[in-house]
């Protein structure tokens, strides 16, 4: 037997992906805000109102089964917002600001000031054992993620809040979450890391990992990314070794012309390693090449225009298949497609 659960309905369950386009002719249109998205003027409130409950009633009374769809619907968004309130009050309830402690997989930095301390998103125990080993333990702090996180974008609020991966990235960060009305009123109070850094594995796999940790940071960590407290790590994809002479290269074109270089115009041999992910770098290599400020190079994760990065989001990783073939068809040829 289902057990009957009780909760209000509010208005905002009803319109969730409701789209009406409807036409007003005012003389004298007076717009509220700034952006003029709402028309204030009163004496169309209750004419328009009348106007669409008059034909809604109608099509819901003629059209059934379509009545029957929208309460579905009206139901199943309710119960997503419910379980979302109840998700969010538990990341609240269980981050670090309640004093309930760190994730048991962060390894924590010594220092105390955020605008000294950075933490490092990294994929899995074995980049994360070997971060761990390279980093400097006074302002460096390392989080292993468990695979690639949920795509925040195909999913349902609660879920993402429900998900363990994101739960403790709220805990390590010890960010509190905004209203449930404005997302992008996230607390930074008490950010424990002005630098956020994900650092992946150069390839398909990791490009993707790191994708979907921008997906979250940008619907759920916004102001982190407006703050410039996000950036991504540029591992190196090649170690070259001739006798005691080692050099790093980060892409194809610069292998070939250090590997002429290192030739010196001589018939040699060039050792070409090839590192398949962070795990195959030892602890100094990591720390040489990513991690040491002196020498490594940082992406900052910057948002030109927000309604632009939104629509590529949606686009790129969201439910809608055709424009994301469209767009991978259109710039295939210009990807580098890890074997």
């Amino acid at each position: 037997m289902l057990k009957k659960v009780k909760f209000e309905i509010s208005g905002d369950d009803f319109r969730e992906g409701l789209t009406a386009v409807i036409s007003v002719k005012v003389m004298e249109p007076q717009f509220e805000g700034q952006t003029k998205t709402k028309l204030g003027n009163k004496e169309v409130t209750t004419a328009v109102s009348q106007s669409v409950s008059d034909m809604l009633t109608f099509y819901l009374e003629e059209n059934p089964e379509q009545a029957k769809k929208i309460v579905q619907k009206v139901i199943l968004a309710a119960t997503a917002r419910n379980a979302a309130t109840k998700a969010r009050e538990m990341v609240q309830r269980k981050s670090v600001l309640s004093g309930s402690g760190l994730p048991g997989k962060l390894s924590d930095c010594s220092e105390r000031d955020p605008e000294k301390c950075e933490i490092f998103l990294v994929e899995g125990d074995s980049a994360g054992g070997t971060a761990k080993q390279g980093r400097d333990r006074h302002f460096q702090a390392i989080l292993p993620l468990r695979g690639k996180i949920l795509n925040v974008e195909k999913s349902m609020q609660h879920k993402v809040f429900e998900n363990e991966e994101i739960k403790n990235m709220y805990k390590a960060l010890g960010v509190s979450l905004g209203t449930e009305e404005d997302e992008r009123e996230l607390n930074i109070s008490k950010l424990r890391y002005h630098k956020v850094v994900v650092m992946t594995d150069a390839d398909i796999d990791g490009s993707h990992i790191a994708t979907l940790l921008l997906t979250f940071f940008f619907r759920y960590l916004k102001t982190l990314i407006e703050n410039g407290y996000v950036y991504i790590a540029t591992p190196p994809l090649y170690l070259l070794k001739r006798g005691k002479d080692q050099r790093y290269c980060w892409d194809e074109n610069n292998r070939d012309s250090i590997i002429e270089d290192m030739k010196g115009g001589k018939d040699v041999n060039v050792i070409i390693q090839r590192y398949k992910g962070l795990g195959e770098m030892n602890a100094d290599q990591l720390w040489d090449t990513t991690m040491n400020p002196e020498f490594r190079t940082l992406k900052r994760v910057t948002i030109d225009s927000a309604a632009e990065a939104d629509r590529v989001f949606s686009m790129l990783m969201g439910d809608d298949v055709p424009p994301r073939r469209a767009f991978i068809e259109a710039n295939a040829k210009y990807a580098n497609i890890d074997a």
